[in-house]
């Protein structure tokens, strides 16, 4: 490893008499002699005591480090943050979820390129920070793996996080006791790991593992357990590979790449986030990949996973099969998946599945091909004169596929929730929640304290929801987000009135107001921007340069 190649970078940091004062600094962290001759290698832990989802991500850290030493480099351990969108949802807090991609791409490519780090592996475990790892790895483009930090195990009575969401709305409802409900709270979450469904934690790690940025299995193991911390350190010592060949995040993030992790979570029935976030990667990386592709592979691959939020199990069932990777197999022999993708083990998606064996017979997590959940993609783009940039839902069909009814009209989640909880939401409803766009938010929060509190209610069949903010890979139900233009730009969402009509059309792909272009162009005229929220700090950064959701909300578009 004391060739120039694998040095790329750090050399400048380390090499020459000028220098002195560089290895000086580094001495004090730890390095000798013998490793200023090696790569080094940056390890990027979101490490955070502020969720259970990355309270062990330290422990990984470390795992890792002992990997990339091991195979001769030397690892440097750094933080980046990470928020809770668990703890802040329903909150004015959660505005600053998806901001926190964008600071931890910021803050991978900030540390990282000023170090002189040779190669990056980064190590995520909770929904943001997973897309804002990848992103600031595609900004470097020097040899990368991402690990994901591993799925939490289920609670008492197979419950999670959704369990007590779902509870609050249940009270409401009168058909919970508080006892009911302070046990679940106390229950449900029993130690660390992401949140236990195909939310969006999980629906992202498989997408990477799909794209070929984590090791084989990286995304299908328990936050506690051997497995996982054997994956750090053999991610640790794979790095020494893609440094030697300069394997780049712009070698394996390809369009064939993400249209694999496009087949995957449709069949694995995953978060509408992913669309939002896989799109952000693809611009960061400089692969154009849109909304169109989402129909085009949609229309094609069907949903055969039965797992949470509209399923039965847990991932922590799934791993128990096999994971993931038995269901890639199955996806690259019918020919749905692209094999000759390059991955961060040096070999192709098809040799890394080469052997790979099936499920074991009689489970019931993932379904056949000939017998799916749904026939096409639950990720349903919308289009139609309430989203003239398109929208996006998820309808596993069980829902229905169709919906019209009497809008009710909310600018903010609070309003919503209140009305919701407050008994003003009737069967026949479509809630409108709007002025929660990246930009009008700020932040675009997840809904899911309002779908919850929908589904307690016992209103899950009769009621839907639509907004141009997101929801949480938790949320079920009839519901529609990310519409675009938001209200904030004069998007027709923002021109709905109560009592307006409005029609969801799964198998059209429309979403409708029922009302005249004339009706609409007058509701237009009178329209007016309000006042920016903030006016300083993140958010009001954030806001003056987020892009619209459609393009997936990133800040460094030119």
């Amino acid at each position: 490893m004391s060739s120039e190649k694998p040095r790329k970078y750090s050399q400048k940091i380390v090499d020459g008499t000028a220098q002195a004062p560089s290895r000086s600094m580094l001495r004090a962290v730890g390095f000798g002699d013998e490793d200023f001759k090696k790569s080094q290698v940056g390890i990027a832990s979101t490490w955070s005591m502020v969720t259970p989802c990355n309270m062990h991500i330290n422990d990984l850290a470390v795992e890792v480090g002992k990997g990339v030493d091991s195979a001769g480099a030397k690892s440097v351990i750094y933080n980046t943050i990470t928020i809770s969108d668990g703890i802040s949802m329903g909150t004015e807090g959660m505005k600053y979820s998806l901001v926190s991609r964008e600071v931890i791409a910021d803050s991978i490519e900030a540390v990282s390129a000023c170090m002189g780090h040779d190669g990056i592996i980064a190590i995520g475990g909770c929904d943001k920070n997973m897309p804002g790892c990848l992103m600031g790895l595609a900004r470097l483009n020097r040899p990368s793996i991402f690990v994901y930090g591993g799925t939490i195990l289920p609670g008492k009575n197979h419950t999670d996080i959704v369990s007590v969401f779902e509870a609050v709305g249940g009270h409401a409802s009168g058909d919970i006791p508080i006892t009911q409900l302070e046990e679940i709270e106390k229950t449900a979450i029993p130690g660390p790991g992401s949140c236990g469904g195909m939310y969006t934690a999980n629906t992202l790690a498989s997408a990477i593992e799909a794209l070929g940025m984590s090791l084989p299995n990286s995304s299908a193991q328990n936050a506690v357990s051997d497995s996982k911390k054997q994956d750090c350190v053999n991610a640790g010592k794979a790095i020494s590979y893609l440094l030697e060949q300069d394997i780049k995040p712009s070698d394996i993030m390809t369009k064939k790449a993400f249209e694999n992790a496009i087949t995957l979570i449709i069949t694995l029935g995953g978060s509408t986030n992913a669309v939002l976030h896989l799109i952000g990667m693809a611009d960061t990386i400089g692969v154009e990949l849109s909304l169109d592709d989402f129909v085009r592979i949609g229309e094609k691959t069907p949903v055969i996973a039965d797992l949470r939020p509209s399923g039965k199990y847990l991932m922590s069932e799934l791993i128990e099969i096999g994971g993931i990777q038995p269901l890639m197999k199955r996806l690259l022999d019918a020919g749905m998946l692209h094999g000759d993708c390059m991955t961060v083990t040096g070999k192709t998606m098809a040799e890394n599945l080469a052997n790979v064996a099936d499920y074991p017979d009689g489970q019931d997590i993932i379904l056949p091909f000939d017998k799916p959940i749904k026939k096409d993609s639950h990720l349903v783009i919308l289009g139609g004169n309430l989203a003239p940039e398109g929208a996006v839902s998820k309808i596993t069909g069980k829902e229905g596929l169709r919906f019209t009814g009497t809008a009710k009209v909310y600018d903010s989640e609070e309003q919503a929730f209140a009305a919701i909880i407050e008994g003003d939401v009737v069967a026949g409803d479509v809630v409108v929640i709007r002025y929660e766009g990246p930009k009008g938010g700020p932040g675009m929060r997840e809904m899911l304290s309002p779908t919850s509190a929908i589904m307690g209610k016992g209103l899950g069949s009769d009621v839907a929801l639509i907004t141009d903010g997101r929801f949480s890979g938790g949320s079920r139900g009839f519901v529609v987000g990310h519409v675009c233009p938001e209200a904030y730009e004069g998007g027709p969402i923002a021109l709905i009135e109560n009592g307006d009509s409005i029609t969801i059309d799964a198998e059209t792909r429309e979403i409708s107001i029922n009302l005249s272009d004339d009706v609409l162009t007058a509701r237009k005229a009178k329209w007016k921007q309000p006042a920016p929220r903030y006016t300083r700090g993140l958010l009001a950064k954030y806001a003056k340069t987020v892009s619209s959701a459609s393009t997936g909300a990133v800040t460094d578009k030119p």
